[in-house]
């Protein structure tokens, strides 16, 4: 009888898609995640977002705390990370904006048959400089499947609640991402995600798509590409990012 992999319970981040891991940290184990984000946006600057820091702790089996950080400059807000900004910069100049995000990850179900595995992340994020040094909120939603033969699928859907200067409003970002684990260390994914305003006084609709892959160096730390296009004229040309995930 063979011995089990030691990459049978291996790292997962929340930055190698958009659509974050339904699973938790360990307990009492961290999770630091970082990453660089390069946007062509279609008629304002390019925007640049680094590092993108995520660093999630197990308080429990079903329970992780997380703080972060992350600095973007350019013409637009870059909404295609997780570990990126929730504003949308409205300038057609360069703008730079410092901020911190802090929140909590639970896990809700676990999979059973067609119950899917599932977990719900709550989200602060607050300026520390920039235009408009207004807080929002997040609330977001995961739910997925292992499949046979090692495929995976997984949903999201993540609320917003957010201000520029005196105007309020709601955001919405649907996910789906397919991913498919290659020879124990690889694993490449296919992925939709929008983002959509509500009660904006200039609303929105963005549409992209995504592949990337990512790779495990050991069980506890993996490296990652994925780049994507947006589908409409209001979504950003083009985007690549390149980030790193490390468990101890």
């Amino acid at each position: 009888r063979g011995e089990e992999s030691p990459f049978a319970e291996h790292i997962e981040t929340d930055r190698d898609s958009f659509t974050p891991s339904t699973r938790t940290a360990n307990a009492g184990r961290w999770v630091i995640e970082s990453s660089y984000s390069f946007i062509d946006n279609r008629d304002t600057a390019e925007t640049h977002s680094l590092p993108e820091l995520l660093l999630r702790y197990g308080l429990a089996d079903w329970i992780e705390l997380r703080l972060g950080g992350n600095y973007e400059v350019g013409g637009e807000g870059a909404d295609v990370s997780v570990g990126a900004g929730t504003h949308e910069f409205d300038s057609g100049g360069i703008v730079r904006e410092t901020q911190i995000l802090y929140g909590l990850k639970l896990r809700l179900s676990e999979q059973q048959d067609w119950l899917p595995e599932s977990s719900v992340i709550v989200q602060g994020h607050t300026p520390l400089s920039g235009s408009d040094p207004a807080t929002a909120f997040t609330l977001g939603f995961v739910a997925g499947w292992e499949l046979p033969d090692e495929w995976k699928l997984d949903s999201a859907i993540r609320y917003g609640a957010d201000k520029e200067k005196d105007d309020r409003f709601e955001t919405w970002s649907p996910s789906i991402v397919l991913r498919k684990t290659l020879a124990e260390r690889w694993n490449v994914h296919a992925e939709y995600f929008g983002h959509f305003s509500q009660n904006r006084d200039d609303d929105f609709a963005k549409h992209f798509v995504s592949p990337g892959v990512h790779y495990l160096i050991t069980p506890d730390i993996e490296i990652g590409v994925r780049v994507g296009w947006g589908l409409n004229d209001e979504a950003s040309r083009f985007f690549s990012n390149v980030g790193v995930g490390w468990r101890f």
